[in-house]
């Protein structure tokens, strides 16, 4: 191997399940070809594993990880009411990535109910009711445990107002439904209003879920950053991805000390899985703040240009946002357009 193509970076990808793969692919081109030299460690096919009797998380994903301390995840599918636990929460829990980071902000060309929109939002990632504390009192009873603590409420909360700080936010509102759960999200607030006495530079606000959420729909201008628990940030971050064209126009990355995931949050699409016609745009805004992760930030912005000027030009686009285009034209014209720049 040349010293040109030498690997800059390490980086495991999880394809996924469903279209995963083909948008996988597609992002990796894109990002071979803005001349980013990434190393990557391609894990398996997760059907693959279990069939052979493997654990895909600890005989795979934990020790890659781990060791590169960056991934690129394609979605994975989770069984609803019956099934194994979520392979996504699992690898957020275990790996500590307690921050996950939203950008909502609206990609012109993509028909949205509001214009303008730029939101970011922070969600505490590895507790609240997705601890996954659930048991059986008794035959039709049962108890799920939300779990909240100091530690890690005072620590997105630090991520949050660090963000904030870094890149010229002026505002985070702190959203809670402390007026009923007093000790718990009580708690949450409690620790934010304490870290927040340390950024006198940043505005800080409160809102009840029920009210935000209602005031997010009404009037999405109002709001610069989110920080919120881990259901409620789940919650809400979809409904904001809502209004600026769904979840495969927004990206999303899983943060730690130690690691990160950048990921699509979308579903796995089954129906049109090895049919060339998923859109790649989500995961590809992904791999772009991934890119930024890196310091990678010249490729990021090229990349970045170039799939802007894609949209606003409103061709070749693929199906899901008004387009013919199949996955690999898209692709073809995000790399052209970026020679081209």
């Amino acid at each position: 191997m040349t010293e040109a193509t030498t690997p800059k970076h390490h980086v495991t990808l999880i394809p996924g399940d469903g279209i995963g793969p083909e948008i996988s692919r597609a992002v990796q081109r894109i990002l071979s070809a803005a001349n980013v030299h990434i190393g990557w460690e391609e894990m398996p096919m997760r059907a693959d594993v279990e069939r052979k009797g493997g654990n895909y998380l600890t005989d795979f994903i934990f020790p890659s990880i781990e060791k590169n301390r960056v991934a690129l995840k394609g979605p994975l599918a989770t069984a609803v009411v019956t099934g194994a636990p979520s392979l996504n929460v699992a690898i957020r829990q275990h790996l500590e990535l307690f921050a996950n980071l939203r950008p909502v902000k609206n990609l012109e060309g993509v028909s949205s109910v509001f214009k303008n929109v730029d939101i970011v939002i922070v969600r505490e990632n590895t507790e609240d009711l997705y601890a996954g504390l659930e048991h059986i009192v008794v035959p039709g009873v049962v108890e799920s445990l939300k779990i909240i603590t100091e530690k890690a409420s005072t620590r997105i909360a630090e991520f949050a107002f660090d963000y904030a700080v870094k890149f010229g936010r002026k505002k985070i509102h702190g959203i809670h439904k402390a007026n009923i759960m007093k000790l718990s999200d009580g708690l949450f607030l409690t620790s934010i209003r304490k870290v927040a006495t340390r950024f006198p530079q940043v505005e800080y606000k409160e809102l009840i879920i029920d009210n935000a959420c209602m005031q997010l729909v009404l009037d999405p201008h109002q709001f610069d950053v989110l920080l919120l628990t881990n259901l409620y940030g789940d919650i809400m971050s979809d409904l904001a991805a809502g209004l600026v064209g769904g979840l495969g126009v927004v990206p999303s990355g899983n943060i730690g000390k130690d690691a990160a995931v950048f990921e699509a949050v979308h579903g796995t699409a089954p129906d049109i899985a090895g049919k060339d016609m998923a859109n790649p745009t989500a995961l590809l805004m992904s791999a772009i703040m991934m890119l930024d992760h890196l310091g990678e930030d010249r490729a990021a912005r090229n990349i970045e240009a170039a799939l802007r000027d894609i949209y606003v030009a409103g061709q070749p686009l693929t199906r899901d946002v008004g387009g013919k285009s199949s996955t690999s034209e898209f692709t073809d014209a995000v790399i052209a357009r970026m020679h081209s720049q």
